[in-house]
């Protein structure tokens, strides 16, 4: 499976609970922080929840 790299590029000051809930299960906790995930459809779809938030790039 293809990796992903993830960047939190904006903040998440007035996001709703739900969001901040996939970004803590995606392990983004603070701004500017990046992880490494694979790209299963599980993450692809959290992704996509907190698009606006978050920066992908393919490894």
């Amino acid at each position: 499976m293809a990796k992903i790299r993830i960047t939190q590029t904006r903040s998440r000051i007035g996001s709703t609970v739900r969001q901040k809930k996939t970004l803590d299960a995606l392990g983004l906790r603070k701004l500017n922080r990046t992880v490494e995930k694979e790209a299963s459809p599980q993450i692809l779809g959290m992704v996509k929840k907190v698009n606006h938030l978050v920066k992908v790039e393919e490894i």
